[in-house]
């Protein structure tokens, strides 16, 4: 496909018709399971005409044929993919979850096991966004180690979006991005560029070597993860997916978590109604039944 951005006129681009609307959310709702209701056209409009701008496509027709041929799969699917998918995130956000992960969970999980404090605890952020959970995770966690000698942890931190996983791997925030973790965390896990101009941090390399990252799709039958996690946080995900698909991915997520382990969800979303193996042990907290 050629790319003539230089020359594209946006006054010029029709809106989108109902075919391709409904070609675009078919795949969207049934291979990626989020909603997308005709209250978002305009929002998915928006999205996609970025990618047609860098590729000289005039009408989202010619995209949608593009997008859906055999090379354009090859090519574009992942973009169009980063393109209408929501990330939205931040160091310690709902900090309270932390606090009980640290208060509670940990402690509980320590004393369960009949390795105690020496069990390997594996740790999941599902739908990491740009790394913002998973790296507030380390610092949490690693600070945790700091006062209980001979505690491990490791951290997969997945997302169905490329663009984000690249962003969230480089470790690389702005100040501004950064000011919610606590100044004694900020001076033992982060770096500041040597260009003050620029504003930047970078996540100490000790706290990037604990994170493994990954794409996973939740929509997959499989999701292709060997080991049994401890800790799962999948939080302000659920939201974006019907309620059917809603309890099929928790359903899913349980299989890879341990007994007596924890998930983790948004502040606006529950699991009241669906059949899962879990009881909840405080808002938005569950714990896999044994």
């Amino acid at each position: 496909m050629k790319t003539d951005s230089a020359a594209y006129d946006d006054s010029t681009l029709q809106p989108m018709t109902d075919r391709t609307f409904n070609r675009f959310r078919a795949f969207i709702q049934e291979d990626l399971g989020i909603k997308m209701p005709d209250a978002k056209r305009t929002m998915l409009q928006a999205r996609l005409q970025k990618r047609m701008r860098r590729l000289g496509i005039k009408s989202y027709d010619d995209y949608r044929d593009y997008v859906f041929s055999i090379h354009g799969k090859e090519k574009e699917m992942q973009h169009m993919i980063d393109a209408v998918t929501t990330n939205k995130t931040d160091f310690f956000r709902e900090p309270k979850h932390f606090h009980y992960m640290v208060q509670v969970a940990l402690p509980e999980l320590i004393r369960s096991h009949p390795t105690g404090i020496r069990k390997n605890t594996n740790v999941w952020s599902a739908g990491c966004s740009t790394g913002e959970e998973p790296y507030t995770l380390a610092m949490v966690l690693s600070d945790f180690t700091r006062q209980h000698k001979g505690f491990r942890f490791s951290i997969l931190a997945t997302d169905l979006s490329m663009r984000v996983l690249s962003k969230a791997g480089m470790g690389v925030y702005t100040g501004e991005d950064v000011e919610p973790v606590p100044l004694p965390m900020k001076k033992r896990y982060l770096l500041r560029s040597k260009d003050r101009s620029k504003n930047l941090v970078r996540i100490v390399p000790e706290l990037r070597s604990r994170i493994r990252f990954g794409q996973l799709n939740f929509m997959s039958d499989a999701f292709g993860i060997q080991e049994r996690m401890d800790l799962i946080f999948c939080r302000n995900v659920l939201i974006y997916f019907k309620r059917e698909d809603q309890e099929r991915i928790v359903a899913k997520l349980c299989r890879h978590l341990s007994p007596g382990g924890y998930l983790f969800i948004g502040h606006s979303e529950t699991l009241s109604g669906m059949n899962l193996p879990l009881t909840s042990e405080k808002a938005t907290i569950y714990r896999k039944t044994s």
